[in-house]
Order: C-alpha cells, then structure tokens, then sequence
C-alpha cells in the first residue's frame, strides 16, 4: 500500500528582501510508493501518461515501469553492471543512460528488445543526466568524460563536446524553449551551455559553489541549487546576472534533486539532513515553503520532474521508493 502525507506547507517567514510579501499557504500531498525489488536504488522518474512512469533501478540494473492507477510494477532486465542513471522516454520508447557501460539505450516496451548506442572515442563515457530538444533530439552529459553529447534523432549520430575546465564533471542537464542545453559542472563553480558547437563556461559569484541540478523556467531563467554551500541560484542567460538565496537548512542542507513547476516556482530535495526534506521557492515573494520531511527518509533523493497533467512532481529515493508530490 501506498504511504500518503497531507501536509500543509507554510511559508517559513524566510523573506531575503525587505518588504518583500509572504506567499499563501499550499496544501501538497506527498504519496510514496515501494518498489518491489529490495536496495535497488530507483532513480529518475519520467512520466509518459497517467498510467506509465518510468524509472531506473541503478543497483539492480533494470528500467521499471510503474501504473499509479494500479499500483503495479514491470522490470525490464538490462545487462550486468550498465548502472543507469536517467530514463526519458517517448514514442519510440525509453531511452535510458547506461553509465557504467559506455552507451545510450533504447527499449521497445512492447518486446522488451533494446537497442545500444554506443559513445564514440576512448576514455571514460559515463552518460549521466539526458533530457530532449523540441525535435527529439537528445542532450547529454558525460560527467567523468567532462562531455556534453548530442545525439541526433534519425541517423542515431552522437557528437561529444569537450568541456575546457579539466575535471569540471558535467552533471544535471535540462534544455531550454530554445533548444538550448545547460548543464551544471559539478567539480566546479561554473554552468555551461553549447553554442556553435562549442561548450560556454558560466562562472557563479562563489568559486566554492559546486551546482548539481538545474531547471529552467517560462521566463527563460536558468535555475540551479549549490550541492555545497547550500543556495538556490538564478542565471539571467540574457544579461549573465546571478542571483543567489541561501536554502532554509544553509551550508546543512546538500540540495540536491529539483524542478520547476508550471507556475514559476521552483521545488527542491535538502538531502544533507535526514529525514530528507521537501521544499518549494516562489520567485515573485522570494519565499521557501517550511520544509517538510520525507516520509521514507529518502536516504538521498537524486532528480525529479513536472509532470504538468497530473500537477505533481515525480521523485525516486535511495530508501526504494517511487514518490509523487501534487501541487497545489
């Protein structure tokens, strides 16, 4: 059975600017759900309708699939020790990151078979976080590669752009309405993004900043949380300003999963306390939501996505549980 919290999230006060208002109170319920194979660690969600979410199983080397509706769960076996990170699917299946084994693979959900693409070059070829342009096109990162990838819908071609920080480790990804990627660099204080083919290096105000996942908005801001100091920043792509607000656990919190919902606001996972906890930003007051905890624990709650039909934010956790958040 599924564990389901109703929690009211009051805005904690946090207010970072003089004057400025306080946000409503939000009702947001938070179900979990228990995958049935035990420390498998199911990662990454991606919703493909009301009755299919997809997700990883990193430990257990599989992708899984589960129907909210019903509550059941399929596996779908992948090869010894792929390790896969991110799934993303659409109607030509699920395409998921085999980190561990050096390629991008994609499943046909009605036979199970599974097509390999394999990384081109030598060196390590970690595929990590993927997410698709408006063409179906994919972007992704290479994090101990130090790439950023692209791989090219119809003829299946991958082109890999070197990262010029050494040791950067490209991270969460997202691509923007422009089809424009951005990716975080972990063992760094920057963001990048490709143009004409070429990886452009953002530096953050802090260089002990070290981003880990991203998400981007309508208005076209990029959006990122500081694994290390514990901000939730914001890039202007257009004028280069950052803007940074300190998360409500500080330096404690290790903000690590993120999203965006449909109204600007942004929700994230404080991972560096235990048990996990739950939190949302709204720019216009420039208010966190008292944070609410997990009630798995979540161990650590890696990324998460909007789902804009369902209203509701799709998270995996180290605990091995599929969890859904609905918004208010």
């Amino acid at each position: 059975m599924p564990t389901r919290t109703l929690l009211a999230l009051m805005v904690a006060g946090l207010c970072l600017l003089p004057g400025a208002a306080q946000a409503a109170t939000m009702e947001v319920e938070i179900t979990e759900w228990e995958v049935p194979w035990e420390n498998t660690r199911p990662r990454d969600p991606w919703v493909s309708g009301p009755d299919r979410v997809w997700f990883v199983g990193q430990r257990g080397d599989y992708l899984g699939r589960f129907d909210p509706q019903s509550g059941e769960f399929q596996r779908y076996e992948l090869d010894d020790g792929v390790g896969p990170h991110t799934v993303i699917a659409d109607e030509r299946g699920a395409w998921y990151a085999g980190n561990r084994a050096r390629h991008i693979g994609l499943l046909d959900p009605d036979s199970g078979d599974i097509e390999r693409l394999m990384l081109p070059g030598d060196g390590t070829r970690d595929v990590h976080t993927m997410d698709f342009a408006s063409d179906g096109d994919i972007w992704f990162s290479v994090s101990r590669g130090n790439q950023l990838g692209h791989l090219e819908a119809r003829s299946l071609t991958m082109t890999l752009h070197e990262v010029p920080t050494p040791g950067a480790r490209p991270y969460g990804l997202v691509v923007d309405a422009d089809d424009r990627p951005w990716a975080t660099l972990f063992g760094s204080h920057k963001l990048a993004t490709v143009t004409d083919g070429e990886v452009e290096e953002i530096e953050l105000p802090r260089d002990t900043a070290r981003p880990r996942r991203l998400a981007v908005t309508d208005d076209g801001s990029i959006w990122y949380v500081d694994y290390l100091g514990g901000y939730l920043g914001r890039l202007d792509p257009a004028s280069g300003e950052v803007d940074e607000w300190p998360t409500p656990a500080g330096r404690a919190s290790r903000p690590y999963a993120m999203a965006a919902d449909d109204r600007g606001r942004l929700w994230f996972v404080e991972t560096g306390v235990q048990p996990n906890r739950f939190v949302g930003f709204d720019p216009s007051s420039e208010t966190f939501t008292e944070p609410v905890e997990i009630a798995s624990g979540g161990g650590t709650v890696r990324h998460m996505v909007f789902d804009a039909e369902s209203r509701a934010i799709w998270f995996g956790t180290d605990a091995n549980t599929i969890g859904r958040a609905r918004l208010p």
